[in-house]
């Protein structure tokens, strides 16, 4: 009977260890291919916006739409079918369109900048 519970104690004791293992290197995949994560958001916000802490100033929030803008570009180039990112994609222009157009008619000089900035079609 010794020998049973020691058996069942091992395979547990394996067994987490083998979960722990899988978990650091699913987590590890997933981290390195996040296309965003909060270190670039705060980039973005720290170079355009008033400060990193500052996430709902106009500029900066134009330029993490236009990151983001620019990924699904390139997803969508190479899967062609992939509609609900196509409307995501759509919903996403319109968002930073009425960003655009609300800096345009605050401060038509911030509006300015952003878009030779970011290299922005007007």
């Amino acid at each position: 009977m010794r020998l049973l519970e020691r058996l069942n104690k091992k395979v547990l004791f394996l067994r987490s260890k083998l979960s722990d293992t899988i978990y650091i290197w699913i987590n590890n995949i997933f981290v390195k291919n996040m296309y965003l994560t909060s270190e670039k958001k705060k980039e973005f916000f720290k170079t355009y916006g008033k400060s990193e802490l500052d996430t709902g100033s106009t500029e900066g929030q134009i330029a993490l739409f236009s990151y983001r803008i620019n990924f699904l570009t390139e997803h969508l180039k190479k899967n062609k079918k992939d509609f609900s990112t196509q409307r995501a994609l759509i919903k996403l222009v319109g968002k930073r369109r009425k960003l655009l157009d609300y800096l345009r008619e605050k401060d038509i000089n911030r509006y300015r900048e952003i878009i030779k900035a970011l290299n922005i079609r007007k």
